[in-house]
């Protein structure tokens, strides 16, 4: 558990430092009406926010391994931290709040310290993408909603969707049209810049246009808010009083603050690093975040908590390291040392704008789009996270989303890929039944592949699966348990009870492929009788061997299983590849393909190109298939190409024939099933193409001439 500081200043590549610069003086910029409100939410004066915005973010800069996140004074702590002080009869902006809120900060410090050592950061690995994505999400439109009124004039919402929803409406009642013009005027500004300019620091020139016009215009007689000004002045270091607050209290409200800062910070730093390829130290950001609380208590503040908008913001401007965070701690000092006079002319529209368009930005719609598109299931997982956040607060929408994962993921255990196996004639692998005519159960025998590991939620399917496929000639049920690398004790149970009904019916059965440990577990859970009975067996081969069946293995039907020479085996193998890479979907990855090659032949002129598809190994079958495909497009690759129509359909169709005729010399077995299989394409042309189709059946006519 060693801690390496500065791991995303090592080895600083000097292209950055502008970048960095720039981002971390508008993520100061950005950090002071967002700063200062959290720090009013929390109970304390404005200014605490800006004390929050430096030395916290400066330490964890120092500590993190994130080389894009922020930290700073947040919406989650400041309100949780706001409503425990009234709980506890505090006053929000008096001397006891001021005394009682480091406190409760230095004891989520200590949380923080103490998950750190427990090794807490694993927990996030069972945090799926839909839940960051769902979670990161709500987190954004929660504060989007928090912002809202201001952008017409009022004060930021607190609380959930619900409260939220009705402080805007409140807000509506007494909208100040001058605050709504200039907040949407600067908020589309920022939006079409993202697109036509994203690299322009357009916060900046924002902020000091507004600041221009509060200095000019009578802005504020206009009903305009703007910053309350602060008196230059840095924050005091002191030990936090520990009287002002009862332990208890201090120790059970500091807990759950300590960790919704870890969840929230956590999932969101995983989703940012995800996003931009790089990995993080979870542990060591645990470490981070208790050092920058420390850091916060000890000068007053309100527990810090990673900074989406922020983050966000530092994204958009292409921050690349952690001094972006310490430039803007940096920055902050000489703001509250020379600067603070500024404060009082931005106008809170504008610097609404500004983070409600970096948050936009680091929403995740797009993911809940895709997820809908591939996997529904996922997508209401994304929905429940969002939803749970958004309605109930950051840690019961992370629960939320937690507890939709685990079910998600028992559902999907519990219907594992599964399948009975078999043999192509001339062949010695064992491959599912389903994928085609050509692969054939062994006789008597039934060979069953079980890929998931047997646990009390899935070992009804398996067991399932093999009943309800006895037949009355069934001799032995073989389990190929390949992927299976565990089993616990309901699996060994209803294990045990599938094999003496099997047993009873003069049914063998054997337990095959699986890893060695797996026996341990059998030995341990009282099955370890199957083994010393010889119902163990390395290999499916082996199983059968016992049994007396050698091979070539009698297959169902009858039929020929003699052994193929090995060009044949070739063959088989390679016959319609394509079909089985993209299975449903060949038809429309072929149509797919052609559709770029003729693409292609636009720029390069190379009708020969054509005829042999993308996939250099594509042979027989599916060449004829990419080539009646191919005939479909002729019109349009004559136009394109400038060539003779007939010249065309003559080459395609003398290329078809030199499949044909190397499918009968080299592999004669094969000739029939191809012919077979061109009639069906020929019909298929015929609905599809049937001028083309004409086109065909007359150059064949004269070929025969």
């Amino acid at each position: 558990m060693r801690v390496q500081p500065f791991q995303t200043l090592k080895h600083y590549n000097k292209k950055n430092l502008p970048k960095d610069i720039l981002a971390g003086i508008i993520i100061m910029a950005v950090s002071i009406p967002i700063s200062m409100g959290y720090a009013q939410i929390a109970g304390l004066p404005a200014v605490y926010g800006l004390y929050g915005s430096v030395f916290p973010i400066i330490l964890f800069g120092l500590f993190s391994t994130s080389p894009q996140f922020i930290f700073g004074v947040d919406a989650a702590p400041a309100a949780l931290v706001g409503s425990a002080i009234v709980g506890l009869g505090i006053e929000g902006g008096t001397k006891e709040a001021m005394a009682a809120v480091p406190v409760l900060t230095f004891f989520v410090a200590l949380w923080l310290l103490a998950f750190y050592f427990m090794k807490a950061g694993k927990l996030v690995n069972f945090i799926s993408a839909p839940v960051m994505g769902g979670f990161i999400t709500g987190i954004c439109t929660t504060i989007i909603l928090m912002q809202v009124p201001k952008l017409m004039g009022g004060t930021a919402g607190v609380g959930e969707l619900f409260e939220l929803a009705e402080h805007i409406a409140e807000t509506l009642k007494t909208i100040n049209l001058p605050s709504l013009v200039i907040g949407l005027t600067a908020l589309f500004i920022l939006l079409v810049s993202k697109k036509v300019m994203p690299k322009f620091p357009m916060a900046v020139a924002l902020m000091a246009a507004g600041a221009l016009m509060t200095r000019f215009l009578p802005v504020r007689e206009w009903g305009v808010q703007t910053l309350a000004a602060v008196e230059p002045d840095m924050p005091e270091w002191s030990i936090p009083d520990f009287s002002a607050i009862a332990p208890k209290d201090a120790i059970i409200t500091s807990l759950s603050v300590a960790v919704v800062i870890m969840a929230e910070t956590l999932l969101a730093e995983n989703s940012f690093a995800q996003k931009n390829g790089y990995k993080i130290d979870d542990n060591q950001e645990i470490f981070a975040f208790s050092m920058g609380n420390f850091v916060a208590a000890f000068t007053g503040c309100c527990p810090i908590n990673g900074s989406v908008s922020r983050s966000a913001m530092g994204e958009q401007y292409q921050a690349k390291t952690q001094l972006t965070g310490i430039v803007a701690g940096l920055s902050m000092i000489i703001l509250l040392l020379c600067g603070t006079g500024f404060i009082g002319y931005l106008p809170i529209p504008v610097l609404t704008a500004i983070v409600i368009s970096a948050l936009l930005g680091a929403t995740e719609f797009e993911l809940a789009v895709r997820l809908w598109k591939v996997s529904r299931t996922e997508c209401f997982i994304f929905i429940g996270a969002f939803f749970g956040v958004l309605m109930l607060g950051t840690i019961n929408g992370v629960l939320i989303g937690i507890i939709l994962s685990f079910t998600e993921m028992i559902i999907r255990t519990s219907k594992p890929a599964r399948c009975f196996l078999g043999i192509q004639p001339g062949h010695q692998h064992f491959r599912d039944l389903r994928e085609g005519s050509q692969i054939h159960a062994v006789e008597g025998v039934l060979i069953y592949r079980f890929s998931s590991n047997l646990f009390f939620a899935n070992i009804g399917v398996l067991q399932k699966d093999i009943e309800e496929h006895i037949k009355d000639d069934t001799k032995a049920v073989v389990l190929d348990a390949g992927g299976i690398g565990s089993l616990d004790i309901t699996a060994a149970d209803r294990l045990e009870i599938l094999y003496k009904s099997l047993k009873e019916k003069g049914i063998r059965f054997y337990m095959t492929e699986h890893i060695a440990d797996v026996n341990e577990q059998l030995r341990k859970l009282g099955l370890g009788y199957l083994i010393e009975e010889g119902c163990v067996r390395r290999t499916i081969h082996i199983a059968l061997k016992d049994m007396g069946i050698n091979r070539p293995y009698p297959l169902e039907g009858g039929v020929d299983n003699e052994e193929r020479s090995a060009s044949r085996k070739r063959a088989d193998n390679r016959v319609q590849e394509f079909v089985w890479a993209f299975g449903s979907e060949t038809e429309e990855e072929i149509e797919r393909q052609i559709v770029l090659q003729i693409e292609q032949l636009k720029q390069t002129g190379d009708v020969e190109n054509l005829f042999h598809g993308r996939w250099a190994h594509m042979e027989a079958l599916d060449e004829d298939e990419w080539l009646e495909h191919l005939e479909e497009h002729l019109k349009e690759i004559v136009n394109i190409s400038g060539k003779d129509e007939m010249t065309l359909a003559g080459k395609l169709e003398a290329h078809r024939k030199e499949v044909h005729d190397r499918i009968a010399k080299e592999h004669p077995e094969l000739a029939e099933r191809f012919k077979e299989r061109r009639h069906l394409l020929d019909e298929h042309l015929k609905e599809h193409r049937p001028e083309v189709y004409e086109l065909v059946l007359e150059l064949r006519e004269k070929r025969k001439e």
